[in-house]
């Protein structure tokens, strides 16, 4: 398919085109960039549902709203006097409501939270603001309708979103409405107390958003040009990625990509509604779609290179190890009973490594060594530190010979040690394990035989 019939949602049978447009902190920090937002939802019709994210920085040594907040309530919670703080918040939202020159007063607002922080209602409380005045002041801009995420996401008991009741109350409050803004990040408890999502969570607000409206497409404003193959901080200049699955994104998120929440990816998943997204920056840019599955071939046989430094491995030994049955298992619950999970596991003939987070590990350590000893008689125990995993995910691996063979023949001719390497059965990635001071080296080597020799 086209770029165009990627994004039209034609098959989904709906006259009229409908989208979730979600902009980012970085979109709605500063009047400026809310007159930019308000140009992209004005210029598409179809830009029905947005959801914002609270004020983000301004410039690289500015604070976020989210954080000002945090830190306010903890004075509040303390005991010790918040308003002067509650007054900088206060600030930044009349900078922007006098750069966009509304007739809006958000007093009585700043009021009830003043009280609601005396009252200790909460961090998840506190937080949620950020979002919530960032709403109303961008539906006064906008001219569309305020709907309180409180009034339609919501949790149960365990603190899980709640989608059958999303579902049947959000449908209910948007029919007949032709836009609305509702904030994202928080919701509701059966309670009515308010809870947020993990940080970033306004991706989640608008996952679940098109998933209980049934839009045709999910737009995730940024300050990116949509996701690119490797993180700019260590390659300079990263191509982007045209076209990505969800399960190709899933495994890139959960190693480091950030610019979606690796939750968000779920309510729409199970719906198809494919995810652009897009830099409010350049709004020209096609930015990167984000699909279930596609016919269309990737430009490079790998789609997207992540990872992440500060791991151990625990690596096991024992002669015959492989006919004893449960060995796996009980080696696992030595992990498990201290309550550490584990990343990966590799295995041979006579050995089997159990890769973990480094901080969650140190201090239980001894423990765990001890619990292994007493569940399966080692012939020894080796435990290696400060490690990194990379993860080379595309779909395009499958279908390519020789990707392994390219990946350990790049890192040998940059001088990385390769400690451990692992393909899933799907063939869709390639978990590598290097020495944290060869990290960014084995990026760049991967990068460079996948990208810049296929250019």
């Amino acid at each position: 398919m086209d770029r165009k019939s990627r994004g039209n949602g034609g098959m989904r049978g709906r006259k009229k085109m409908s989208k979730v447009v979600k902009f980012g902190g970085s979109s709605l920090a500063n009047a400026e960039q809310f007159k930019k937002v308000a140009d992209i939802i004005h210029a598409d019709k179809s830009r029905r549902y947005v959801v914002p994210s609270a004020p983000g920085k301004r410039f690289k040594e500015d604070t976020k709203v989210t954080d000002m907040l945090y830190d306010c309530y903890a004075l509040a919670d303390a005991g010790k006097d918040f308003k002067k703080a509650l007054q900088e918040i206060k600030k930044r939202y009349q900078e922007i409501i006098d750069g966009l020159k509304l007739e809006l007063s958000l007093e009585d607002e700043f009021n009830v939270i003043e009280k609601c922080f005396k009252e200790k209602a909460g961090r998840d409380y506190a937080a949620s603001r950020g979002e919530y005045l960032n709403g109303i002041v961008l539906a006064a801009y906008l001219g569309f309708e305020f709907i309180d995420a409180a009034e339609v996401i919501f949790f149960d008991e365990e603190g899980s979103w709640d989608g059958t009741k999303i579902h049947d109350v959000l449908n209910k409050r948007v029919m007949g409405c032709k836009n609305v803004v509702i904030p994202g990040f928080y919701g509701s408890l059966p309670d009515g107390r308010i809870k947020t999502f993990s940080r970033g969570g306004s991706d989640i607000t608008g996952s679940i958003v098109a998933q209980a409206v049934g839009v045709d497409v999910y737009e995730n404003w940024t300050d990116v040009s949509g996701v690119l193959i490797a993180d700019p901080r260590i390659i300079d200049n990263p191509k982007g990625i045209e076209v990505v699955t969800y399960r190709e994104l899933r495994e890139l998120s959960y190693m480091g990509f950030n610019v979606l929440h690796e939750d968000a990816i779920f309510p729409v998943r199970v719906e198809g509604i494919p995810i652009n997204i897009r830099n409010t920056n350049a709004p020209e840019d096609e930015g990167t779609w984000i699909v279930g599955s596609t016919c269309q071939k990737s430009k490079y046989v790998i789609t997207g290179i992540a990872g992440k430094k500060g791991f151990c491995s625990v690596s096991v030994e024992k002669d015959m190890m492989n006919s004893e049955i449960g060995f796996g298992r009980k080696v696992l619950t030595a992990f498990e009973d201290q309550g550490i999970s584990f990343e990966h596991m590799p295995s041979g003939i006579d050995t089997l490594t159990v890769f973990v987070h480094q901080d969650e590990f140190m201090d239980k350590e001894q423990k765990v060594v001890a619990g292994i000893h007493r569940m399966v008689k080692p012939d020894a125990i080796e435990i290696e530190s400060d490690l990194a995993l990379i993860a080379v995910v595309g779909r395009g691996m499958k279908s390519t010979r020789g990707t392994a063979g390219r990946i350990f023949s790049a890192l040998a001719h940059s001088n990385v040690n390769v400690k451990m390497i692992d393909q899933g059965s799907s063939e869709l990635n390639i978990i590598i394990g290097v020495n944290n001071a060869d990290f960014e080296t084995a990026i760049r080597a991967i990068y460079d035989i996948f990208v810049l020799t296929a250019v």
